[in-house]
């Protein structure tokens, strides 16, 4: 039966798939099995219905100061339920995504995977302890890391040779780093990487399981995996602890929605939620919140045959991209099947100009670097948007050809640290400003990354070497955004007095 306010949904036939409303705020009927999608939609009816709240946000779901900026906008506390929180739709939601992913615990995040990073390292050991943790790493979890006053034992990644991008993690530097380290409290992996490629799961919870810690996992890019027989399980699907996921990176959901997603055998369930809750806002924006459930129903209903459509048009895009010559599609069996990304640095062209040149041709890419392109693809993709892509990067690469460079790896992907001081001492620290040419031999207090794909070039208690300085240089020159520097021109950088 409809719910209270949800008259006006007209129920159709669409595609065989049995009842769904015509209402175009949910044109494919989630809203029956998406508890928090119907609030949403329940709460846009009482305000079409002339509902006057006198409770945040101060915008009262008018548009008539700062205009359609704030359409939609409808807070969890007071809008989806109400102020007391009492109707219980998001224990729900968190309930039904629980089931989905095969977990104990689940926690829709309104503040993206940033904060569920934060929130696992929060959640083992104490100040002081040692943790396994992949370099590529986002600078979240290093600064998770920070807020948890963990020491890292830095593992790197595998290299490809053919396109310079990282690999995955090989389960032998795992158990190599855990040998060595038999008081680390827990194994930290960021897996798949940014270009697609992910690493044996199921082997290196193996290895974690037997050394008798948690395996937690970084899996932003993944929430699509275990959905399609063409993809790998998800994290824990495939043995891990932890993960997490955005859902507004390869599901339908609003930005800055992701989950958190857990089991309890080796981690603490209050703990998760404690720390969860610590670092969450107290006023989580109800739009985001049914976005996840919104994309968990879709993805439980529809998600094989909707991603098998996506899989299908990547297929036909990197055929396509393997004629080019010098163009390196990153395409294999430990290879996100979903995800398009190549190498050009057989071309000669230059990965920021086709970035420009996209842009133009109304089709921009998540990332570009000199010598790679990675576009993200998602279930809102289809042949038709694959085809123009790809139309579009090939005729950039031909304009722009040039003489073939050398396949180089980017500071961007791979990071070799040398860590000198605890990160959390470093951040906190004293601090003095040097010269960028003359900080080579210091200890860096900063955090400096390339943006995309966030991986912390340098980190807090990290010596910088002549290497560093120069790949930052370098990047700079070749227009990729250095951030979250002190000192963007690169002028300068803050290392420890």
């Amino acid at each position: 039966m409809p719910a209270a306010g949800m008259a006006n949904l007209r129920p159709v036939q669409i595609d065989g798939n049995g009842l769904v409303t015509a209402d175009r705020r949910d044109p494919l009927g989630l809203a029956a099995d998406a508890p928090l999608l119907r609030a949403y939609l329940e709460c846009l009816d009482r305000q079409d219905a002339g509902e006057q709240s006198f409770h945040t946000p101060g915008h009262k779901g008018s548009t008539a100061l700062t205009g359609t900026v704030v359409a939609g906008d409808h807070p969890l506390a007071g809008g989806l339920d109400t102020i007391k929180m009492q109707r219980g739709w998001l224990p729900e939601a968190e309930r039904r995504a629980a089931a989905l992913y095969g977990v104990d615990v689940c926690r829709f995040s309104a503040g993206g995977s940033t904060h569920c990073n934060q929130a696992l390292a929060l959640s083992v050991g104490v100040p002081g302890d040692t943790v396994v943790v992949a370099r590529t790493l986002h600078r979240s979890l290093l600064l998770g890391l920070v807020l948890a006053g963990l020491e890292p034992i830095w593992v790197e990644p595998e290299v490809s040779a053919q396109t310079g991008l990282p690999v995955g993690y090989a389960p032998q530097r795992v158990a190599r780093a855990l040998a060595e380290h038999p008081e680390a409290k827990a194994v930290f992996l960021s897996d798949p990487s940014y270009v697609g490629t992910f690493s044996d799961i199921g082997a290196h919870a193996a290895i974690a399981h037997d050394a008798g810690v948690p395996l937690l996992v970084d899996a932003a890019w993944a929430a699509h995996f275990g959905f399609h027989p063409a993809l790998p399980p998800h994290a824990v699907g495939a043995g891990a602890d932890a993960m997490i996921t955005s859902a507004h990176k390869t599901l339908p959901a609003y930005s800055q929605a992701a989950l958190m997603l857990a089991r309890t055998e080796r981690l603490e369930a209050n703990r998760l939620d404690r720390a969860f809750d610590a670092l969450h806002t107290t006023s989580p924006a109800g739009t985001i919140m049914a976005s996840m459930d919104a994309a968990r129903a879709l993805l439980e209903r529809d998600g094989e045959r909707l991603l098998g459509q996506t899989i299908e048009a990547v297929a036909e895009a990197r055929d396509a991209l393997r004629q080019v010559r010098g163009v390196v599609v990153v395409e294999g069996p430990m290879v996100d099947a979903a995800k398009l990304t190549v190498s050009i640095a057989g071309t000669g062209a230059h990965g920021v100009g086709v970035e420009e040149d996209l842009m133009a041709a109304g089709v921009p890419v998540e990332m570009a670097d000199r010598d790679t392109i990675v576009a993200i693809t998602t279930l809102a993709d289809g042949a038709s948007t694959l085809r123009r892509y790809t139309a579009a990067l090939i005729d950039s690469i031909e304009r722009r050809r040039g003489s073939p460079r050398p396949v180089t790896s980017s500071a961007g992907w791979i990071v070799s640290p040398h860590q000198r001081v605890a990160p959390r001492d470093a951040f906190f620290g004293a601090v003095e400003t040097v010269p960028f040419s003359e900080a080579a031999g210091r200890v860096s207090a900063e955090l400096v990354a390339l943006y995309p794909p966030g991986v912390p070039v340098l980190a807090p208690g990290e010596l910088v070497t002549d290497e560093t300085l120069a790949a930052l240089r370098e990047a700079a020159a070749d227009g990729i955004r250095v951030a979250y520097a002190a000192d963007p021109a690169l002028a300068t950088l803050q290392v420890l007095a």
